[in-house]
């Protein structure tokens, strides 16, 4: 027996089926909706909004208001209760509109004689693009029996809004406004900047259709062929791109490590031995690793798994004989369009000429986003359904900034995104012109800025940028590369390089940083159901002291006779900033003993990256010369949020209150006790973050070499005086996020944030 709730829901539903394929037009159907709505739901008035322009919300429908209001009426997404609906993609229930602090009252929409309000947001993949509205004359507290049907109601609603015939319908009005949406597409935006060139469909390599061998040791021979020609083409093409530097270089060696490594391959062969077609183990090996791996949250192993996927599929091509590169000689210009692939696939065709990268599937970790990123290609993903509907050779316009994407765009808006594309590449050569200007804010305040150094690629940068140093030094890289453990001499090359390439600039070693979502391949690790705050990192280093004993020793070696730095991250309280401190200073004693040329001077510091030490910064800021501030994880950690969940987003915010109190808490007890103050985390290499943290007191940041420039350039232009005071005044508000009033800071205030 259906429940109460359920009968209005099966009704508006069946009654919601009945006008939508019955007669009249779109207008009319519309209307019939939010009157049918409002009587089942015994309501006094009922309206339905959509999203236009995925920037403003247009009143469609309506009935129980005095006047006509259909088409006449609009509001920003964001404003009043309605525009926080679409926003926040949240049902609301209301008992009095005209308390609530969000109620926006404008005399046109007659809403005088209603006091309480009910609104369900129309979401048609993950984003809002409508709202239905209740409202009833008297005071109501909204229950179940209504919120329920009416949320109903607005899936079913959701499917004939995104309907070819209601987008005909939309463009047509919006063509009364002399505006177009037709073939836009709203996505999720993974790299700025604008692009224009003809479809270039990535299709997947063909299916597996034999499984059983008939000659084991032909699949084997096959096997070894394939994979050894796929490791040669693969060390040809990355060895003959020129990509630059930065992160994008560490994934694409990641990439090609993950394509030698033994034990899978040892896999694959194992399954042949077995009896399967080497095909057939390939994507046998692929379906064991998945369904060891694919429940798990943890974002490495979720970008491991697309890894392996990406890989499996190039092992397939070869072993099918399909090794050829795709064909786009004939084009000068081209946008990528795939379901998904990996940072490999993206060399397959001259990624100069690659002006935009669509992926129906994407987030902002995922590889190819990152090295798309890195080579200055703008990214949208999340726009279901097009690419099977997209063909080879269509023009497509890509809007980067916003994550729009427009098929057979008009010349207007090639127009404008011509212009847009001259603008980006003016800021870039004024960029260069940086390079050789002092890092001093508009009131002359000095801001170290130095550069996050991975692989040897991103040494390049200390050149480039002309960075005070190296403010970051991810030892773990190198352990990553290597097959196995690298020993005491080994690491020390490496060390001895990178000091000599910062040619007398400071450089800030960090202790191995492994566990959770960076993996050494010759380590046994048992799973975790939450890696992110299990055994990782100092975790790992102080519980296996031979391993922080070996890399101490090199550390000192390679920096003698010169200042060496060295951060211990993951540090959770004074104790275990102590006993890695210790570590380093047995090491260095023995040096001592031995006669060894030892470091001029040695500096010890930590990242704050666990909440637990902010509470004990005052005792550490004792023992510690510097500190450095990973906001990654200590925003992760102080929100308890996935910062890689994709439901979770946008639902926090370091430019917010509570983030914000923190870090200033952290550089005012530093100050206060005269210790070096750094943040090397995401912040840093964010114009407009970056910008915040300079009004909060912080005057070391070290930055991801590809956003060095861009920091700069607002450093130049920023009055931290003046803001520090505005940011002052903004610390007692309770809204979620405080980036819409900073950014619209930054624009009355001059200061460069794009």
């Amino acid at each position: 027996m259906k429940t109460p709730v359920a009968n209005k829901a099966v009704e508006m539903s069946e009654l919601f089926k009945k006008i939508i394929n019955g007669r009249g037009s779109i207008a009319v159907k519309l209307d019939k909706t939010v009157e049918m709505t409002a009587k089942v739901l015994r309501a006094d008035a009922a309206a339905c909004y959509l999203v236009l322009d995925d920037n403003y919300l247009e009143l469609f429908a309506s009935c129980g208001f005095q006047k006509k209001l259909t088409n006449n009426l609009s509001l920003r997404v964001g404003d009043g209760i309605i525009g926080g609906i679409a926003m926040s993609k949240r049902t609301t229930a209301v008992e009095n509109i005209w308390q609530h602090p969000d109620f926006l009252y404008r005399a046109e929409a007659g809403e005088e004689k209603y006091k309480s309000f009910l609104g369900a947001p129309v979401i048609r993949w993950g984003r809002a693009i409508g709202v239905l509205c209740l409202y009833k004359k008297e005071l109501y507290e909204f229950r179940k029996d209504d919120v329920e049907p009416l949320e109903t109601l607005a899936m079913a609603f959701a499917e004939w809004v995104a309907s070819d015939e209601m987008r005909t319908y939309k463009n047509a009005f919006m063509a009364k406004r002399g505006q177009a949406i037709r073939d836009r597409y709203k996505g999720l935006s993974l790299s700025r900047g604008f692009g224009i060139g003809p479809a270039v469909v990535h299709r997947r390599r063909q299916a597996v259709t034999k499984i059983f061998a008939e000659d084991k040791q032909a699949e084997l021979e096959r096997l070894a062929q394939a994979h050894r020609q796929m490791n040669n083409d693969l060390d040809e093409k990355f060895n003959a791109s020129k990509l630059g530097i930065g992160e994008h270089t560490d994934i694409l060696d990641a990439y090609r490590m993950f394509a030698k490594d033994k034990g899978w391959y040892n896999k694959i062969a194992g399954h042949v031995e077995g009896g399967l077609t080497a095909e057939a183990a390939v994507e046998r090996a692929y379906e064991d690793m998945w369904n060891r791996l694919s429940a798990t949250q943890d974002t490495y192993l979720k970008e491991r798994l697309h890894d392996l996927r990406d890989v499996a599929d190039r092992l397939l091509g070869y072993l099918y004989g399909d090794t050829s590169d795709i064909k786009t000689a004939d084009l000068t210009d081209l946008v990528v369009v795939a379901q998904s692939m990996g940072p490999a696939d993206l060399m397959d065709y001259d990624y100069h000429k690659i002006r935009a990268l669509i992926l129906e599937d994407g987030t902002p970790t995922m590889h190819v986003a990152i090295v798309a990123k890195a080579l200055g290609i703008p990214v949208v993903s999340k726009i279901k359904g097009l690419y099977k509907d997209i063909k080879n050779g269509e023009i497509l316009a890509v809007n980067g900034d916003e994550g729009i994407v427009y098929i057979r765009p008009s010349e207007k808006i090639l127009e404008t995104f011509r212009a847009k594309i001259a603008e980006n590449q003016q800021q870039a050569a004024q960029m260069a012109a940086l390079k050789n200007l002092p890092a001093k804010t508009a009131d002359k305040k000095r801001v170290h800025m130095y550069i996050n150094v991975g692989l040897d690629f991103d040494l390049d940068y200390v050149d480039a940028t002309n960075c005070d140093g190296i403010g970051l030094y991810r030892t773990e890289i190198p352990f990553m590369a290597a097959e196995k453990m690298p020993d005491v001499e080994h690491q020390i090359i490496y060390y001895k390089k990178l000091m000599d390439k910062a040619a007398g600039k400071k450089v800030v070693f960090r202790s191995l940083d492994v566990g959770s979502d960076k993996l050494l391949p010759y380590w046994t690790y048992s799973g975790e159901e939450n890696p992110a705050i299990g055994w990782r990192s100092i975790r790992i280093t102080l519980d296996r002291r031979a391993i922080l004993r070996q890399q101490m020793r090199a550390f000192i070696r390679a920096a003698a006779g010169q200042e060496l730095n060295v951060m211990f991250p993951m540090i959770a309280n004074l104790a275990e900033f102590r006993d890695a401190k210790e570590t380093l200073l047995l090491e260095l004693d023995k040096e001592k003993r031995r006669s060894q040329n030892v470091p001029a001077k040695i500096n010890v510091g930590l990242m704050i990256e666990v909440p637990s030490v902010v509470f004990q910064l005052d005792a550490i800021l004792k023992e510690a010369d510097f500190i450095s501030v990973g906001t990654n994880d200590l925003a992760q950690f102080v929100f308890a949020c996935d910062r890689t969940n994709n439901r979770l987003a946008e639902r926090y915010d370091v430019l917010s209150v509570p983030f914000l109190r923190i870090m200033q808490d952290i550089v005012t007890k530093a100050a206060k006790a005269n210790v070096l103050c750094s943040v090397c985390g995401e912040m840093a290499s964010n114009p407009i973050e970056a910008m915040v943290l300079l009004g909060l007191g912080y005057r070391n940041l070290s930055i991801s070499g590809a956003s060095f420039s861009k920091v700069k350039k607002m450093v130049r232009s920023v009055n931290t005086g003046q803001l520090t005071d505005y940011i002052q005044t903004l610390l007692d508000f309770n809204q979620r996020t405080l980036r819409p009033q900073l950014t619209a800071y930054a624009y009355d205030h001059g200061i460069e944030i794009f």
